[in-house]
Parts: C-alpha cells; structure tokens; sequence
C-alpha cells in the first residue's frame, strides 16, 4: 500500500509565504516524478511544478519565480515554496508521484488527498 500525504496548507495573506511537503510512504522500490498540481474552485487540476528523480523541473507560467519545487529522494518527500502569493493561487493542492512499489513492477501515478490553501486578507 502506498501513500501519499500533503501538509502544510492553510490561510495565508497575500505577498505571504508558504510551504507544502508532501511524504510518500510504504512498499516503494523506486520513484521517478514528483509533482504538485491544483484545482481552484470551478476549474480543472492543473500542474503547477514537477521533479525529475534527477532533478530536473517544470514550473507552470503562473508560478514561474515566486514558487520553488525540491525533493528528498531519501525521505520520499517533495516541497513546494511558496513566496509572493496571490488571491488567485487560492486552491487545493494535490502531489503525486510515479513510482513503481517492486523492481519487476510498472510505474504507476499515486495522488494525495490535497490540502487547501487560501490566500486571502
């Protein structure tokens, strides 16, 4: 069994700072992208940043510079900075990651439940 459990959510003021984490834990062999994605009320999940095992990044246009993606590789967990925040980044946030649980097995993407996140005065 694999989970994956957000925190760090909560009401913010804008201009203000934050910072998810999100743990995977259980029967993990390997993981490959970690991400973090969001859903506005009345609008589709979108991604807002993601993490090669390597590394590497991708960061939706609308968080490009206020928000900073990183991992633990030894504690199965990703970030999410978030600095400059605005009304508009009001959501829940949802990670997930692509990992495989045994070596002979296929990746397979895994969600949490989300954690929300208000940015409001």
């Amino acid at each position: 069994q694999v989970q994956l459990v957000e925190s760090g959510g909560g009401l913010v003021q804008p201009g203000g700072s934050l910072r998810l984490s999100c743990a995977a834990s259980g029967s993990i062999f390997s993981i490959n992208t970690m991400g973090w994605y969001r859903q506005a009320p009345g609008k589709q999940r979108e991604l807002v940043a993601a993490i090669g095992s390597g590394g590497s990044t991708n960061y939706a246009d609308s968080v490009k510079g206020r928000f900073t993606i990183s991992r633990d590789n030894a504690k199965n967990t990703v970030y999410l900075q978030m600095n400059s925040l605005k009304p508009e980044d009001t959501a829940v946030y949802y990670c997930n990651a692509d990992l495989s649980r045994f070596y002979w097995e296929s990746y397979k993407v895994y969600w949490g439940k989300g954690t929300l996140l208000t940015v409001s005065p």
